[in-house]
C-alpha cells in the first residue's frame, strides 16, 4: 500500500491580529498576518484498501478521539465518494491551546496527503473550501506561505516577508477561544490595515514596537490577560528578556521577535534559563519563519 512519511504540519504565529467587525452569525471578522514557523507536528499516512480511517498517536499523546485529522479525512471521503481509507500516524509536538494553529495545520496536511495518496487531484480552491468547513485557520495552512488574512480566516493575500526569528513560550494551560471572544475586554480596531503597508513594517525586531502600536497589536490579548495569569506571566517574562512580547492568536502562547542571526548568540540560553525557572509543564523554543509551507504546491 502507498504511504507518505515525515509530512510536516508547521505552526503559525499572528504577527498582529485585529478584530474589525462581526458577522450576523456571530463570527468575528479579523485582519491578521500569519507566518509559518519551523515548530511542527509530523504525520505519516498510509492508504488502506477498505474505507476505514484510524489515527495512531506516535508519541503516546492524549489526543481527542475525534480530532481534526479524522474529521478532515472523513470530509474528503464524503465530498469525493472515495472508498479508500487511511492510517494516520501523528507525532504531536505542538502545544495544544496555544493559538499556533496546531490542529488546523494537522488537518491541512491530512487533506494534502490524502488528496495525493487517494489520487483525487482536487485543485487548491476546492481544498480551501473544504478546509474552511473544518476551521477558520485551515485555509491558511493550505495556502502555501505567509499571508495577510481577512474575513474569519478564509480570505488570503499572499505576502513575501523577510526571514525572522522568534522566541516562543507557553504555560501548561490553554485558553478557550469562545471565552476570549465573549469577554467584555475584547478589543476592537477602528482602522483597517492596508495590505501593501505591512511588508514595509515587518521583518526586524527594531520594527516590532511600531507593529505593537495601533497597527500591530493583538486585540484578543487584553481578554486573555484578564483570564489567564500564565499569559500575563509569559508576556512579562518575555518582554523583560527580549524587549518585546505578544500573544499569538487567541493564546496562550507568547512570542518575541529576535534580532537577525549573529546579532545575539545567547537567545537559546536565555530562553532555556527562562523555562528552567518555570515548572516542567512550560514549553518553548527558538523558531525561524518559513518562506513557504513544506507541502506548498501539492494541490496544484
Amino acid at each position: 500500500m502507498k504511504a507518505l512519511h515525515d509530512l510536516a504540519a508547521p505552526a503559525k504565529l499572528n504577527l498582529f491580529l485585529h478584530v474589525v467587525g462581526k458577522r450576523p452569525d456571530g463570527y468575528h471578522l479579523l485582519q491578521s498576518v500569519f507566518v509559518l514557523i519551523d515548530w511542527a507536528d509530523t504525520l505519516h499516512v498510509e492508504v488502506r484498501s477498505d474505507c476505514r480511517l484510524q489515527r495512531h498517536d506516535v508519541l503516546g499523546g492524549d489526543l481527542p478521539a475525534d480530532d481534526l485529522c479524522l474529521r478532515a479525512a472523513r470530509l474528503l471521503q464524503a465530498e469525493t465518494g472515495c472508498t479508500l481509507g487511511a492510517d494516520i500516524h501523528l507525532e504531536k509536538r505542538l502545544p495544544a491551546g496555544a493559538g499556533m494553529g496546531g490542529g488546523s495545520s494537522d488537518a491541512a496536511t491530512t487533506l494534502l496527503a490524502l488528496n495525493r495518496l487517494w489520487g483525487l487531484r482536487l485543485p487548491l480552491p476546492r481544498l480551501l473550501a473544504l478546509g474552511l468547513k473544518l476551521g477558520a485557520d485551515v485555509p491558511f495552512f493550505l495556502g502555501g506561505g505567509p499571508a495577510f488574512v481577512e474575513g474569519i480566516g478564509e480570505i488570503l493575500h499572499p505576502l513575501s516577508l523577510p526571514a525572522q526569528r522568534f522566541a516562543v513560550i507557553k504555560g501548561p494551560a490553554g485558553l478557550a477561544t469562545k471565552d476570549i471572544f465573549s469577554s467584555p475586554l475584547l478589543a476592537r480596531s477602528e482602522n483597517l490595515a492596508i495590505v501593501a503597508g505591512f511588508p514595509a513594517l515587518a521583518g526586524t525586531a527594531e520594527n516590532f514596537n511600531e507593529l505593537a502600536g495601533g497597527f500591530g497589536r493583538n486585540d484578543l490579548q487584553p481578554a486573555a490577560e484578564a483570564i489567564s495569569s500564565e499569559v500575563r506571566d509569559a508576556l512579562a517574562l518575555m518582554s523583560k528578556q527580549f524587549g518585546n512580547a505578544r500573544m499569538t492568536g487567541s493564546g496562550a502562547a507568547v512570542f518575541s521577535v529576535l534580532p537577525e542571526d549573529g546579532k545575539n548568540g545567547n537567545d537559546d540560553q536565555s530562553l532555556a534559563a527562562l523555562l528552567q525557572a518555570k515548572s516542567a509543564e512550560w514549553t518553548g523554543r527558538i523558531c525561524r519563519s518559513l518562506a513557504q509551507h513544506p507541502l506548498a504546491g501539492w494541490a496544484n
